[in-house]
């Protein structure tokens, strides 16, 4: 047996929970209701007796409940492409240091990764849900993870983190349930996307719906592999990443020929494609090996309607952040342009203004929204970021 890492949680699995069964569905947010319900989850460390160290990690638009750890011994001394997508950070002596915290990662309804979402058996018709998916929101979201929270008998929290749309839930955890988060690390996000933030997703959703083989949503049971999702991951990768990085990364840089695979035949009728290219057509590619189209439709679509503002301010997000009771951490990048600096600071700003316990970290960073993620070679932000979590966390009590 491969030995894990010290500062890994090593091995571990995914574990569901299932509610809501009829005729006690879950009431949705913009009507209509959900159930049975099943949240695809991972937990990591030991519930103390008391119950009073958990932390909830919530994770971006395409991720899972696999945060941490490993799978099998082969991930462990294999390429690690099922190491947990935010293994730098969680585990023993970490920065969410497994010794101290329970860690419970759920994956969102509406995604793909074992919680029920549009890729799921409809149990009234035995057929994939598809487009008759109801419309779900990050409140939606944020309300299974606590009806998930109460399986546990947790009734507070240490700190609900996320980054992206991870810390659209953090923020909406600190709002739809005041008393139960002592603080919320929101990084990379904001209270509510920009037309150009929406403009963005609109693309992707469209180049999903002109593809023919999207058929309406009911492209189950085909086997194929809808280029339509290729484009719209491109349009993503396009917006995580800065100019300046990806400068940096390809440049005029010829193409990889690893990567070249993935290109179109166009493409590969001229002698010199650029880096650049080849790295989209991968990601695109790898993308639609691993991820559903319709969820990408339902989870951009919730992301494009959260709006704190009127939500829970009538318009007024001074006005919405006096719900919150929770102490905050709010982190930014600088070059990251699709959740920019500004708009974490107008939260800071409208906290400030309701006398509430915030603190801001903007860390200077050229890989755009991604970095977040914290790859192993952006070691410098790394330790930034993990110091800036240890410091916040050691004094939630």
């Amino acid at each position: 047996m491969e030995k894990p890492p010290s500062d890994s949680v090593g091995i571990v699995k995914v574990q569901y929970f299932t509610f809501a069964d009829p005729p006690n569905e879950m009431a949705l947010e913009k009507g209509g209701k959900l159930g049975p319900i099943t949240i695809a989850y991972e937990t990591y460390g030991n519930l103390n007796k008391e119950k009073s160290n958990a932390i909830m990690v919530c994770h971006a638009l395409s991720g899972s409940a696999h945060a941490a750890g490993y799978y099998t011994d082969e991930d462990i001394k294999g390429p690690k492409k099922n190491t947990g997508w935010w293994d730098l950070m969680i585990g023993p002596g970490k920065p969410i240091d497994t010794n101290k915290y329970f860690i419970i990662c759920p994956n969102i309804i509406g995604s793909c990764y074992g919680s029920t979402g549009p890729a799921s058996k409809n149990p009234a018709t035995g057929k994939e849900y598809g487009m008759s998916f109801p419309e779900v929101t990050i409140p939606d979201m944020v309300k299974a993870q606590k009806i998930l929270l109460d399986s546990f008998g947790i009734d507070r929290l240490v700190s609900v983190i996320g980054g992206s749309m991870g810390g659209m839930q953090a923020l909406e955890w600190a709002l739809q349930f005041p008393d139960i988060p002592k603080s919320i690390i929101f990084i990379a996000a904001s209270a509510a996307l920009s037309a150009q933030e929406i403009a963005l997703d609109a693309v992707g959703r469209n180049a999903i719906k002109i593809d023919p083989d999207w058929n309406g949503g009911s492209y189950y049971g085909t086997g194929k592999q809808l280029q339509g999702l290729a484009v719209a991951r491109m349009v993503g990768h396009i917006s995580y990443l800065s100019e300046e990085g990806m400068e940096k990364k390809f440049g005029r840089r010829a193409e990889d020929p690893a990567m070249a695979a993935a290109m179109s035949d166009f493409e590969k009728k001229f002698e010199n494609g650029f880096a650049v290219e080849g790295y989209l057509a991968h990601q695109g590619k790898k993308f639609v090996d691993r991820f559903d189209a319709n969820a990408y439709l339902y989870i951009t679509k919730a992301m494009d309607y959260f709006d704190v503002d009127n939500k829970y301010g009538g318009g007024s997000l001074n006005k919405a952040m006096k719900r919150i009771k929770a102490e905050v951490m709010m982190v930014s990048f600088t070059s990251d342009w699709l959740f920019s600096p500004a708009q974490a600071k107008e939260i800071v700003q409208a906290l400030t203004l309701n006398n509430k316990d915030v603190s801001y970290i903007e860390i200077k960073s050229i890989h755009g929204h991604d970095a977040f993620l914290l790859e192993k070679k952006t070691i410098a932000e790394n330790k930034i970021l993990g110091q800036a979590f240890k410091n916040f966390l050691i004094h939630i009590k």
